[in-house]
C-alpha cells in the first residue's frame, strides 16, 4: 500500500510528504530563503544547514525529516504540527498565502500594541492618581509629543477613563 495518489488509493491526510510540500510553501510564503530558514531552525534549537532545508523540500529521494525537525518546523513556522503535516489548502495560492500572513502579522502587532498602549494608559492613570496636580500637566506633555491636539484629547480620554480597552 503505497498511499500515493494515481495508484488507486486515497493519498494521506498527514504524511511527510505533506509536510516537505508545507515546509517549501510556508517558507516562500515567508519570503525566507533556504539558509534563512536552516538559520532559524539552528536558532530554535535544532540545527539545519541549508542544504537539508533544500534536500527536504527538492530532493530526489527527498530527505527525511525527523520528528524533531518536525517540532522545529512547526515552531519556526508558528503552526500546529498537525497543520504541518496536513496538505496546502485548495485554491490558496502564494500569493494568497502571503497576503494572509500579512494580515496575520499585522493583527498580532496591532494586539501587542493595543496591549503596550493598555498598559502605558493605566501607569499613567496610576500616577494622576497618586499626583492629582499632574493631569493639565501630562495632557501638555501628550500634546507636546503628538503634535495634533486631537490626537493628544483621544489619549487623554483614554487615561482618564483608565484604560484603552
Amino acid at each position: 500500500m503505497s498511499g500515493e495518489p494515481g495508484r488507486g488509493e486515497a493519498p494521506l491526510l498527514y504524511s511527510e510528504g505533506n509536510a516537505a510540500a508545507r515546509v517549501a510553501l510556508e517558507r516562500e510564503v515567508r519570503g525566507w530563503s533556504t539558509t534563512e530558514l536552516a538559520a532559524r531552525m539552528t536558532k530554535a534549537g535544532v540545527p539545519m544547514n541549508q542544504t537539508a532545508v533544500w534536500r527536504i523540500e527538492n530532493g530526489n529521494p527527498r530527505r527525511k525529516i525527523t520528528l524533531d525537525e518536525a517540532l522545529g518546523f512547526a515552531r519556526v513556522f508558528e503552526l500546529p504540527l498537525e497543520e504541518l503535516m496536513s496538505p496546502p489548502l485548495e485554491g490558496v495560492d502564494i500569493e494568497g498565502r502571503r497576503v494572509v500572513q500579512e494580515a496575520v502579522e499585522a493583527f498580532y502587532e496591532a494586539r501587542d500594541a493595543q496591549d503596550r498602549l493598555h498598559h502605558a494608559v493605566v501607569a499613567i492613570a496610576d500616577y494622576i492618581a497618586a499626583h492629582p496636580d499632574s493631569s493639565t500637566g501630562i495632557h501638555e506633555q501628550c500634546l507636546r509629543l503628538m503634535g495634533e491636539e486631537r490626537d493628544a484629547r483621544a489619549l487623554t480620554e483614554y487615561i482618564e477613563s483608565g484604560g484603552y480597552y
